[in-house]
């Protein structure tokens, strides 16, 4: 049952995490943030209001912990978009960093409040307090004038947006990395948060204020290691802070679970929080560099569901693990399973080297158009024509491979190339989208990066015009 809160605070950003990324992408990303920030409120005022009437059951308190989540899977999406828009490319993993430093701060400040609250006036003033916080929380965001990208095309469309997505993310080799990476982490290191209370519990002389200040620990150990960022990344690139971040939290979670007296625990522990903000902040960075504005929300939030899967995962599995077996067993397992499957799969690298430049850029201006076409016409069919020396196709090919990744990252629903039998050199890719306007979208979601591989293609050709491109609209055809 303890290790189901975690389960239950997790699964909603695991089931609602890309709906809520999609919205976020798509609707004014202020008033959104705003309204997570009310559902919160509105949950602790019911849970509040349950205490103070003496009604909280531990099945409630598991069903409004999962609503609770609700509103954390509504609201992290927007917030990891919403960074990038209020700080430079370059001061990016600095951000992320003293976001780090604010949220570990909560865990260390968060449970000697809500101690104090407890011992003093009881559990409702918790959730009170929760309630109040969340409010005026909303209340500065709404206070907050952001910058909101003006469109003369219609907005995507729910589902739409969605595909779009899970498309981009599956397209992009390094997220889907970043992704394993997330979740094989948290599977491992949550065995350690999802059974703390038991921890505290069984050391000599443990109890609630043990597990206060175990928590406390971990927060400080994230928080001093956020201030010596700038420091180490001079010495470690990103995969190196993977593998010492894994390693060593591994490490100290057996010392943790393995330790008898509190006063060796709360070292390990504080050591744990030094490594845990060490790989989680290397991994969002990652992700956070790997896509660009217009998908950023929904590309976060993929990666949040794969973060909190994780920890859903592993709070069910090694909680189900400590009740057969023992505590110990399950933390010990854990750190095992996480460090050897980093070991195996080490070759796989999160760091690119040159980072992709998603700053807009130009493209190809569309053709003057000479029917009328409604904007919800489709599919969309895009051919362009190469002639290249035969003797460089190989090179070639592997440009349009990248290629072919890209046109499905921005959304085309398939992509193909054809060499010509009678003519030798000459190449028709072709890529389809849904329909005129989403076509159109296309435009909007060029970038410097885009620009860059459409000169490599370019230097293939050898025609004496540029590559020909044409567009065709389905034809509505009866029954």
């Amino acid at each position: 049952m303890v290790a189901l809160v975690q389960t239950a605070s997790t699964l909603p950003v695991f089931l609602l995490g890309l709906p809520s990324g999609a919205l976020a992408d798509i609707v004014d990303r202020r008033r959104y943030f705003a309204a997570t920030q009310l559902w919160i409120s509105a949950n602790a005022l019911v849970l509040a209001a349950l205490s103070l009437a003496g009604l909280l059951t531990a099945p409630l308190l598991l069903a409004l912990t999962f609503a609770n989540g609700v509103g954390l899977a509504m609201r992290w999406p927007v917030f990891a978009a919403i960074v990038p828009d209020v700080v430079s490319k370059e001061h990016l993993p600095q951000a992320l960093a003293l976001n780090g430093i604010a949220m570990n701060l909560s865990r260390v400040v968060g449970p000697v409040l809500a101690g104090v609250l407890i011992a003093s006036l009881g559990s409702a003033a918790v959730f009170v307090v929760n309630a109040l916080l969340a409010a005026m929380a909303s209340v500065l965001i709404l206070r907050w004038k952001s910058d909101r990208k003006v469109s003369a095309l219609p907005g995507e469309r729910f589902v739409g947006a969605m595909r779009v997505g899970l498309q981009f993310v599956w397209q992009s080799p390094r997220m889907r990395l970043i992704l394993v990476r997330i979740f094989v982490f948290f599977l491992q290191s949550t065995a350690l948060l999802a059974l703390l209370p038991l921890v505290a519990k069984k050391l000599h002389g443990g109890g609630p204020g043990a597990f206060t200040l175990l928590l406390a620990g971990l927060g400080a150990g994230a928080v001093l290691a956020a201030l010596y960022f700038p420091r180490w990344r001079g010495r470690f690139d990103r995969d190196q802070f993977l593998l010492i971040g894994t390693l060593v939290h591994a490490a100290m979670a057996v010392v943790v679970v393995l330790a008898p007296e509190f006063w060796m625990a709360l070292p390990a522990m504080f050591v744990c929080g030094m490594a845990w903000i060490s790989v989680a902040n290397s991994l969002t960075t990652a992700a956070q560099m790997a896509l660009p504005n217009w998908v950023r929300a929904r590309g976060m939030s993929i990666y949040q569901m794969a973060l909190m899967g994780g920890a859903a995962a592993g709070s069910l599995l090694w909680g189900q693990v400590a009740s057969v077996a023992s505590i110990t067993t399950a933390v010990v397992t854990a750190s095992v399973l996480g460090s050897l499957v980093l070991l195996v799969t080490r070759r796989f690298t999160i760091e690119s080297g040159d980072e992709p430049d998603f700053s807009p850029a130009k493209p190809r201006s569309l053709d003057e158009v000479a029917i009328p076409i409604e904007p919800d016409a489709g599919p969309v069919m895009v051919t362009i024509e190469y002639l290249i020396d035969p003797a460089e196709a190989p090179g070639f090919v592997e440009v349009m491979q990248a290629t072919r990744q890209a046109r499905l990252r921005q959304g085309a629903l398939s992509w193909g190339l054809f060499k010509d039998t009678a003519v030798p050199g000459r190449y028709v890719e072709y890529f389809v989208d849904e329909n005129w306007v989403e076509h159109q979208r296309r435009l909007e979601r060029f970038t410097a990066s885009d620009a860059g591989l459409r000169e490599q293609r370019m230097a293939f050709h050898r025609g004496p015009e540029l590559p020909r491109i044409k567009r065709y609209v389905a034809e509505a055809m009866g029954d």
